[in-house]
Formats: structure tokens, C-alpha cells, sequence
């Protein structure tokens, strides 16, 4: 009878403890998800769904809800303006070169070449140097894009359930990726080959004639000349800084179109590729395998631990 009322003293504990496994074990087999089904139109449906989820997340931290977002800002605010200005003209604008451009444009064969030329030539090779920059603003852009693809990857916990889905996606995202970025260069470079080629006239026409350049008639020729070299240097670098000016705003306008392309279309070329695939070629939900022996060994250890709740809940233990 002692005996009996200990084991009868045991019990509420016994009770609570089995109850409290079989909640912990059903919260794990539903985190794990259920197996996946023979079905193609369903495993198409599930993948959909994941992707959907992902996308989900990465917009989340493009829009800035989530961190890492708020770096493409840097790009655009900081990155770009500080790398204009660390250009250097020095040397296309070094007297020697303005003396050599000038020279030829406007004495070799004035018959072929205007004055304008010496202008259009040293313009040219200075504004080219601002591609640099153009193609590095891109390239930042895209390498916090891609990370942010792979930090999306990670929280979406739907895809550790698939390892071959998981890299299928994260290839995919990069892949458009490459591709936004080509296509954003392009653009970027374009627009700055535009401002190299197309010179801005109502820069120009306030610029002194070239009656100016015979400068102050008591100073030798040859200082006269040098000084008319200098003005000419001091306004292409006006010009030039004009320029820049105008491509600090334009270039990060180009640039976000990868942005919203990123947020908009990200794994549409994958959608379409899956919507193509054929059934028996959907193993991108084969589980990982580690995975599948989990939830066996947890689904068999809530039966036991559910045989054993309904026993304990068969007796009266009032008596």
C-alpha cells in the first residue's frame, strides 16, 4: 500500500513530464515540415511557395525593413562622390599636354582640325577617367545585392529543408544578378561616353573669343601664348567639374534601376526555366538526408511517447 501511493505521488509529474515531451516533439516535426509528396504539380507548388518566401524576405531587406539594405544609400550618397572627387586631371591638363593638343588643332592643319578640336580632345581624355568610378559604383552596388541574396537564403528556413532547391536559388539569384549588373553598366558607361562626346554649347559660347588670346600686347609672345594655355586649361577643368557635377546625380539614377530590377525580377529567369522543367526533373526537393532520418526518429518517439500519455490517461488513479 506505501508502495501504491508513492508510484500514485509519481504520477502528475510522470504526467507532466510525458506531456510536455510530445508538445516539444510535434513543435519539431511541424519546424521540419511534413515529407515531401510523389506528386509534380505539388512539389512544383511547394517550390513556388519557398521562392515566394524568399523573395518575401530579400525585398524586406532591400526596402530597409531588414538591415543591410541601408549600405546601397552609401554607394550612391558617399562612395561615388568621394571617388569623383579623388580624380586626378593633372596629367591630361599638364601645360605640355594642353600645348600639344592646342597646337595641333589649331596650327598642324587648321584646315582639318577647328580650335574647337584642342577643346573637344582635352575634354575627352579627361571625362573618360570618370568611367572608373561609374563601373566601381556598380560593382559595389552588385556585390551588396548578392550578399544580400545569401543572407536572404540563410533566413528562409524553408530552404535548409531542400539543399538542392537552396543552391538552384542562391545560383539563380546571382545569375540575374550578373546580368542587372551588365546591363547597369552598360548604362552607366554609356551615359558617361555621352558627356564625352557631346559637349555642352551654351558652355562654350561664354567662353572669350579667340581674339582674347593675343593677351596683354606688353607681355612677350611666348607668355601671352602660355597664359592663353592656362585659360584654356582652367576652362576645360570648369567644364569638367560641371560634368562630374551632373553625373554625381545621374549615374546613382541609372545605378538604382539594378536596384528595383533586383527587388522586382530576381528569380523570374528561374520561374520560367521551372515552369519548362520536366516532372521527373524536380528533384531540386529531394531533402537533405539528414533531415529525413531526423523526422523518422522523432515521429517514432512520439508514438511511443503518445502510447505511453493514453495508458497514463486509461487508468483512474483516484481509486
Amino acid at each position: 500500500q506505501h508502495l501504491e501511493t508513492v508510484i500514485k505521488s509519481k504520477i502528475p509529474g510522470i504526467q507532466s513530464l510525458v506531456n510536455k515531451t510530445v508538445s516539444e516533439l510535434e513543435a519539431e516535426l511541424n519546424r521540419l515540415g511534413k515529407p515531401v509528396t510523389a506528386d509534380a504539380g505539388r512539389k512544383l507548388y511547394t517550390i513556388m511557395e519557398i521562392c515566394r518566401l524568399f523573395n518575401q524576405i530579400y525585398k524586406k531587406h532591400l526596402d530597409g525593413v531588414a538591415p543591410g539594405g541601408d549600405k546601397i544609400y552609401n554607394v550612391f550618397d558617399n562612395q561615388l562622390p568621394s571617388a569623383l572627387k579623388r580624380l586626378q586631371f593633372d596629367r591630361q591638363l599638364a601645360m605640355e599636354n594642353i600645348r600639344k593638343l592646342i597646337t595641333e588643332a589649331d596650327g598642324y592643319q587648321p584646315h582639318l582640325i577647328t580650335p574647337e578640336q584642342g577643346y573637344r580632345r582635352l575634354i575627352e581624355s579627361t571625362l573618360v577617367t570618370i568611367r572608373g568610378p561609374a563601373e566601381a559604383a556598380v560593382d559595389a552596388v552588385h556585390g551588396l545585392l548578392k550578399e544580400l541574396v545569401h543572407k536572404a537564403v540563410t533566413e528562409t528556413h524553408e530552404l535548409k529543408q531542400y539543399p538542392a532547391l537552396r543552391v538552384e536559388v542562391t545560383n539563380a539569384a546571382c545569375e540575374s544578378l550578373e546580368r542587372m549588373r551588365d546591363t547597369s553598366k552598360k548604362a552607366s558607361l554609356h551615359l558617361v561616353d555621352m558627356e564625352c562626346i557631346y559637349l555642352t554649347v551654351d558652355f562654350f559660347r561664354k567662353l572669350s573669343q579667340d581674339v582674347d588670346k593675343g593677351g596683354n600686347p606688353t607681355h612677350s609672345i611666348f607668355d601671352r601664348y602660355n597664359a592663353y594655355l592656362r585659360r584654356v586649361g582652367t576652362t576645360v577643368l570648369s567644364y569638367v567639374n560641371m560634368v562630374c557635377a551632373s553625373l554625381r546625380n545621374s549615374i546613382p539614377s541609372v545605378v538604382y534601376c539594378q536596384v528595383r530590377e533586383a527587388k522586382r525580377c530576381l528569380l523570374d529567369h528561374f520561374f520560367t526555366e521551372l515552369g519548362a522543367m520536366e516532372p521527373k526533373r524536380l528533384s531540386l526537393l529531394n531533402e537533405d538526408p539528414a533531415v529525413m532520418e531526423r523526422r523518422t526518429a522523432l515521429a517514432k518517439r512520439l508514438e511511443l511517447y503518445r502510447s505511453a500519455q493514453a495508458e497514463i490517461d486509461a487508468v483512474d488513479w483516484s481509486k
